[in-house]
């Protein structure tokens, strides 16, 4: 994914430099966005068809990367999702703090019934 939140920043830098605290999320939620969020947040995520933010969990760390471990999924329904363009990483169900964000290789259309997934290890995360 192509960068790291304001909010995720601010937490790794109180953590490795300072002697501030840095609280750590407990659990991560995959978004799906029809236009772009940045390091500030915004974007439209979607908020149609029965849609919800769904858990993730990554792999131990190595040469400074991960990826997802499980399969994420999807699916419309009563309404399309519209263009799928972007991803972001929260560490909430709804509201929260944005931690990651990026361009999907490929967008995806969602309509009413259909179903997206991420395929386990297709959700990478780099620090560089």
């Amino acid at each position: 994914m192509a960068a790291l939140s304001d909010h995720a920043e601010d937490l790794l830098l109180d953590f490795l430099m300072t002697t501030g605290t840095a609280t750590r999320p407990t659990n991560w939620y995959l978004a799906l966005f029809t236009a772009a969020p940045n390091d500030a947040g915004g974007g439209t995520e979607v908020s149609t068809g029965g849609y919800s933010r769904q858990t993730i969990a990554f792999s131990a760390a190595s040469s400074g990367a991960t990826s997802n471990t499980g399969a994420v999924s999807y699916t419309a329904s009563g309404a399309n999702y519209g263009t799928v363009t972007h991803i972001g990483i929260f560490d909430a169900s709804s509201s929260g703090n944005l931690l990651w964000h990026g361009a999907m290789t490929a967008s995806k259309t969602v309509e009413d019934g259909d179903t997206i997934t991420f395929a386990i290890g297709n959700v990478d995360l780099t620090l560089a």
